[in-house]
């Protein structure tokens, strides 16, 4: 498995300005050239750890979750990283080794790990290695459903199997964590993986908003009518009901990390 990480730096000042960034009012591009240096944040209750942060909440755009991704040195991390009690979470590693205590008993998470936070669940990170570290942190509000409350886990993208859409002969397949017909889970994490020249061969246009990181290859998105070319470390925003589809562009597969809201009524109340 291949996973994008970003290392930050700085360009040259002999470097052009213009980049691949786009910003409208149905889609956002954060092309891999902008996680630099000057954009990370510092995360209250952290240690040795900075972070740069994708998505968050923004009123008439996406309003569900936010999305980061976190960099822990050696020797840092948290003892409380989740401060807020309604609020569930993912972590899934892209390089080095994660230290994760969930209810009291240790996880190690290399690069595929993945864990599954309960909102109201007590866990803690680390970097216990000699390597930065660094993961993905998607968090959304739990909303409460009668009588199920959905429990914490860990796994890896290397022990789940994808699974192939139908009618494409395995070119499009998604490895997801979590039974689509569990009720319990109101957002849904997984990995959807091209393989070369494979493709959404319909402009999806639906409620469920989406973050979408691209782990390894590249591709050619349709957003809204735009025709936008990613590669790994590009990162795409999507509100809810914004047109899309793709091409994998190939040599190899086309991945990416894929959040989206599920498995609610609507509240109009």
């Amino acid at each position: 498995m291949s996973y994008f990480t970003p290392t930050g730096g700085l360009p040259p000042q002999t470097a052009l300005l213009t980049d691949r960034a786009i910003v409208t009012e149905a889609y956002t591009v954060i092309p891999r050239g902008v996680l630099r240096d000057i954009v990370t944040s510092n995360l209250p209750g952290f240690s040795g750890t900075r972070s740069w942060i994708l998505a968050r909440p923004i009123a008439g755009f996406s309003t569900t979750f936010s999305q980061i991704i976190v960099e822990i040195g050696p020797g840092g991390g948290a003892e409380r990283p989740e401060r807020e009690p309604g609020v569930q979470g993912v972590v899934f590693v892209t390089a080095g080794r994660l230290t994760l205590t969930l209810a009291g008993r240790l996880h190690e998470l290399e690069a595929g790990g993945y864990a599954y936070l309960a909102a109201g669940e007590e866990w803690s990170l680390a970097n216990a290695g000699d390597e930065v570290t660094t993961f993905h942190w998607i968090r959304k509000a739990y909303e409460p459903l009668e009588g199920m409350h959905p429990a914490s886990f860990v796994t890896r993208d290397q022990d789940v199997a994808p699974a192939p859409m139908p009618g494409t002969d395995g070119v499009w397949a998604t490895t997801r964590f979590v039974d689509p017909d569990d009720l319990a889970h109101d957002m849904h994490v997984n990995i959807v993986t091209f393989q070369p020249g494979g493709s959404i061969p319909f402009a999806e246009t639906h409620v469920m908003e989406h973050g979408l990181f691209v782990l390894e290859g590249k591709g050619v998105y349709r957003l809204n009518g735009d025709w936008v070319e990613v590669q790994a470390g590009d990162f795409l925003w999507l509100r809810a009901f914004c047109p899309q589809a793709c091409y994998a562009g190939g040599p190899g597969p086309f991945r990416y990390l894929l959040y989206k809201d599920v498995n609610r009524q609507i509240r109009l109340t």
